[in-house]
């Protein structure tokens, strides 16, 4: 995972500074560059209606929201600034929520540019879980 360029900045043009940095949209996908989803996966994905910041269409939502939470539950091992995660990427991720504490994670996150509630992290967690049950990767629209 890529966490700085050959120059020392951060990747993909992000600053930094949170009111600057680009917009991150994050999608499940059978392949990156685009959202690819069976028939079978919409259907799976319709349902879920899950409180999370900018949940839409094809399960896609506000990835930059979530990227501190994410970064703290996996001990800094995924990042939703990955262009692309595989698979097992979002399997990792899922287990890895399912072993954490919500409101723990919730607590530790109240300094965060984002902050995250229990709700949120429960919510991420039955995310990622149905992503990496229906294989699916992520990428992330910057």
């Amino acid at each position: 995972m890529e966490t700085s360029s050959a120059n020392g900045q951060a990747p993909w043009g992000v600053t930094g500074e949170k009111d600057e940095d680009m917009g991150l949209d994050t999608y499940p996908s059978r392949g990156p560059g685009e959202c690819v989803l069976t028939p079978e996966d919409e259907a799976a994905l319709a349902e879920l209606g899950l409180p999370l910041c900018g949940f839409g269409l094809h399960a896609s939502f506000r990835g930059k929201v979530y990227e501190d939470v994410v970064n703290r539950v996996t001990g800094g091992a995924r990042s939703l600034y990955e262009l692309w995660m595989p698979p097992e990427g979002v399997a990792e991720m899922a287990a890895a929520f399912e072993a954490c504490d919500p409101e723990a994670v919730a607590q530790a996150s109240k300094g965060d540019y984002y902050p995250a509630t229990a709700d949120e992290v429960r919510a991420l967690r039955r995310l990622f879980r149905l992503f990496a049950d229906l294989g699916l990767g992520l990428y992330a629209d910057v």
